[in-house]
């Protein structure tokens, strides 16, 4: 019975993800309402303040609170890896469903770029990327679609290689439906959970993909608020004993990769009918 219900319901562990999540979405979309980041002017006599009540994280080097930027920087991070990721799985499951549906040559050619492109070491590759452009957020999610696409589209090609030999596909072809409504009608459905997974585990692999270029100077403009330029920035602090300036940045890079891996964890067992079938044996 446990079983069964680790399988349907989600443990406090994945309630505490998801209430994580919950709390910094919520940040992000309230803290930008009620302060402004353009009314965090420079305060030398402010500057490099420890955590106190009044600054829970700390100042910067220049008198700035560390919490406004912060979560400044987490909604710029969030934004850019959530649409990062939806380009990546966009990529990837119409290359894996062109190559699982169409089988023959062109599943052949297409597995063989993918190999071409996990040959290349991602980060390097990004880099080679991003410098192609002006330090910019789309030039960040160019990156991170064209270095992780090959992922998603592994994912879905051996889930369409997988329905393409189930009864109800066969009946359809018996029927006589054409491979385009077999794809919209029999494939896209079923693939749905596996791209919304695909897409929730791309986020904080973005996120720390951004963070890596913008702490590089290869990623978000400098003046831009991001956790990435936020670490960097915070680096020659480090010297002085401001901790702080790097630390709660990087905190908020940690949390939400761990609450998005446990959020996953659900969907992957609610998605996939076997592991509940297992779990309830």
């Amino acid at each position: 019975m446990r079983a069964r219900a680790r399988g349907g319901l989600m443990t406090p562990g994945r309630r505490l993800a998801v209430g994580t999540i919950a709390v910094l979405v919520l940040a992000v979309v309230l803290v930008p309402l009620a302060v402004r980041l353009d009314q965090q002017l420079v305060d030398l006599r402010a500057a490099g303040l420890p955590p106190t009540l009044a600054h829970p994280f700390g100042t910067d080097e220049v008198g700035r609170d560390v919490l406004v930027r912060s979560i400044y920087g987490l909604r710029v991070s969030l934004l850019v890896g959530l649409v990062a990721a939806v380009a990546s799985v966009t990529i990837g499951g119409l290359v894996g469903l062109v190559a699982g549906a169409a089988g023959g040559f062109a599943d052949r050619l297409l597995m063989r770029v993918v190999d071409g492109f996990n040959s290349l070491p991602h980060l390097l590759f990004g880099i080679f990327i991003v410098a192609l452009f002006a330090p910019s957020a789309t030039a960040v999610v160019v990156s991170v679609a064209v270095t992780h696409w090959t992922t998603a589209a592994r994912i879905v090609r051996s889930e369409v290689l997988s329905l393409r030999g189930r009864p109800f596909v066969d009946a359809a072809i018996s029927g006589g439906s054409s491979r385009l409504r077999i794809v919209l009608r029999h494939f896209l459905p079923n693939l749905a959970p596996q791209l919304l997974l695909a897409t929730v585990l791309m986020i904080p692999h973005a996120i720390w993909h951004e963070t890596a270029l913008s702490f590089l100077g290869l990623g978000l403009p400098a003046h831009l608020a991001s956790l990435g330029n936020m670490i960097n920035d915070g680096r020659q602090s480090l010297l002085a004993g401001d901790w702080w300036s790097s630390l709660f940045p990087g905190l908020l890079i940690l949390v939400p990769t761990l609450a998005v891996s446990g959020l996953a964890q659900h969907i992957r067992d609610r998605a996939n009918p076997r592991w509940r079938s297992e779990l309830a044996l």
